[in-house]
């Protein structure tokens, strides 16, 4: 089930919020516990008993880190490398053991079948979310949960269960003891949800046919111009696809009497690649950072060790988007940026903001080519075609159809990627935006639902990770 559908917007959210409104404050967590796990199970019922499993685990394994602590913390230690180790070896077997498999099948005389499962949705976003809590509790940076209904909610939790953003235990705790709803907040929610849907339904998608249209074209017949134009149009397409669902996340979380974390930050308005990752996937960014470059030494222990880490880090941001060799490139192609940056390139880039602005567009585009192909091959014909070095020509008529189709669609999405509208809308008066805002929200609601009803393609691109 997806937020852009007509099932969840219109079936399973008003009965979820109706019965989570009528009944008492003491049993909302509890009603919640159970729609999180229909919510999961809907396409892959299965995998509810995953979810379970895993809520089990890192909720007695919480328990068990603060029963040692500070008596013992050996064997809080201990346990915490144990669940650890538990988390990412279920990550490893259902997302990375067919690739592994593949790989070491290419060796000569060994062969290991691959199983071929179905990858569980969000695994990568929900895993992550609940290992933090046990370390936290061992770093006594959160409490306890003793309750498990509430501790099951805080994992399972539907609106940012299956793509993010990552919500950390420590920063909702005291919403799942206690949360005050209100009107404002609610109308907050369904004005922030809107808007993410329109990200998704009426841009994302729109923009997404194209990048569809030029990723299917023999490598033969990708020009200079059209190479480009996919090329942007998918770096569109991901940004409102992913910072669309976030919105829906942050304004259904609101609904419910959450505050959720922002996740993204116009980034396409960044002047260096530094700058990049700090606005994209706030949530990830944070995480690693906490949970994997600060624990190797961040900054701390002189240059050499700092470039390590990132690359390091990097590496595994990689890998953690996708089971391909492709996914592990592209990381490491943001960690040579990082590192070059690291080193002297920021310095300059600081000086000259606009070289640094056009700088971070072509290797933030250039890198979701690399990110959204399947193989080096397939990424290597749009490299030699954005690059002059095999394009068909500079420009074809097929191109110039296309632009016309799409132009301006690609306009409405480079504008919306840019915080002009958002400050231009601010300084209008307050008595018209009190007037504009819930009448520009409802077309949108109107529009976006209308082209749900009229198109099948609907795709969320973060649901494979």
């Amino acid at each position: 089930m997806v937020f852009s559908s007509i099932l969840f917007m219109f079936i399973y959210l008003p009965v979820v919020l109706a019965v989570y409104y009528l009944v008492p404050s003491r049993w909302r967590n509890l009603w919640l516990f159970i729609v999180n796990l229909v919510f999961y199970g809907w396409g892959e019922p299965v995998y509810i008993v995953l979810m379970v499993f895993s809520i089990c685990l890192n909720y007695l394994n919480g328990r068990l880190i603060d029963h040692y602590l500070p008596a013992s913390r050996k064997k809080a230690k201990l346990v915490l490398a144990v669940n650890v180790v538990l988390n990412l070896a279920l990550l490893f077997f259902f997302k990375y053991f067919d690739l592994v498999a593949e790989t070491l099948s290419a060796i000569p005389g060994v062969s290991i079948p691959k199983l071929g499962l179905t990858l569980p949705i969000g695994i990568s976003f929900y895993t992550f979310q609940t290992m933090s809590y046990p370390i936290d509790v061992y770093r006594g940076d959160g409490h306890v949960q003793k309750n498990f209904i509430k501790f099951g909610t805080f994992v399972a939790l539907f609106p940012q269960l299956i793509a993010g953003p990552i919500v950390r235990y420590k920063d909702i705790a005291e919403q799942l003891d206690e949360r005050h709803e209100n009107t404002d907040q609610f109308a907050a929610g369904v004005e922030r949800f809107v808007v993410g849907l329109g990200k998704k339904v009426l841009i994302a998608n729109n923009v997404g046919m194209l990048w569809d249209v030029y990723a299917s074209a023999a490598p033969g017949e990708l020009t200079f111009a059209g190479a480009w134009m996919a090329a942007i149009a998918f770096s569109l397409q991901i940004y409102f696809d992913f910072s669309g669902y976030s919105d829906m996340a942050i304004g259904l979380g609101k609904m419910l009497g959450f505050e959720f974390l922002e996740n993204f930050n116009y980034p396409y308005i960044s002047k260096s690649v530094t700058e990049f990752w700090r606005r994209w996937h706030i949530s990830l960014g944070t995480w690693f950072r906490d949970y994997v470059y600060i624990p190797l030494g961040g900054n701390r222990k002189g240059l050499g060790r700092q470039l390590l880490n990132i690359l390091i880090v990097w590496a595994l941001t990689g890998i953690w988007h996708g089971a391909s060799w492709t996914f592990l490139f592209w990381g490491l192609y943001y960690a040579f940026f990082l590192v070059l940056e690291k080193l002297f390139l920021l310095k300059w880039l600081e000086k000259v903001p606009i070289i640094g602005h056009i700088y971070t567009l072509v290797v933030a585009i250039s890198g979701w080519v690399i990110f959204q192909q399947t193989s080096v091959e397939q990424t290597l014909v749009f490299f030699r075609a954005m690059f002059g070095l095999g394009a068909a020509g500079f420009c074809s008529g097929r191109d110039l159809y296309y632009l016309s189709g799409f132009g301006m669609s690609l306009m409405i999405a480079c504008a919306a990627a840019l915080p002009l509208g958002r400050d231009l809308f601010r300084k209008l008066p307050g008595r018209v935006r009190s007037v504009a805002a819930p009448v520009l929200i409802l077309a949108a609601l109107i529009i976006s639902t209308a082209y749900l009803v009229d198109s099948t393609y609907n795709p969320f691109l973060y649901f494979r990770f």
